[in-house]
């Protein structure tokens, strides 16, 4: 192991190890992701490998798509050392259709908006004077919500 390591580093140095943000790795330690470094003599922030590992794996977590209370849990089942597969097996179905939502939604966003610019595209070829008609149907359907 790496001297520096052992006697710690300073979180400059953490955020570019880990390739976290300063700002993200005091983020972290204020919501118990990671405990409180120890001090310098002069206040400085000292991490040892065990932190710089640990932030390292939440900072891959967040990277996946977990929520920070996901990444709760994943920490609490590595901290454990216990068999977790099946417990991680189902956050990841969990987090699977999530993500297939997403796309699924913004596939149909995709589409309303490439049937909006074709809308466009017929208005301009006609050379309407008239309002724009993809800002009327929004118009119209904020009316229709109301």
């Amino acid at each position: 192991m790496n001297s520096k390591l052992e006697t710690g580093l300073q979180i400059g140095a953490v955020a570019h190890r880990s390739g976290l943000t300063v700002d993200t790795i005091r983020f972290y330690e204020k919501q118990g992701l990671v405990a409180k470094p120890h001090r310098s003599p002069g206040g400085f922030r000292l991490y040892n490998r065990r932190d710089l590992d640990r932030l390292s794996f939440v900072g891959r977590a967040q990277a996946l798509g977990f929520s920070l209370l996901e990444v709760r849990e994943l920490l609490v089942l590595q901290d454990a050392g216990a068999e977790a597969c099946t417990h991680v097996h189902d956050l990841l179905d969990h987090k699977l259709a999530t993500v297939q939502q997403k796309i699924a939604d913004l596939r149909r966003l995709e589409s309303q908006l490439k049937s909006a610019r074709k809308r466009c595209d017929l208005a301009a070829t006609r050379e309407c004077t008239e309002s724009c008609p993809v800002i009327d149907e929004i118009a119209n359907t904020r009316k229709e919500v109301q």
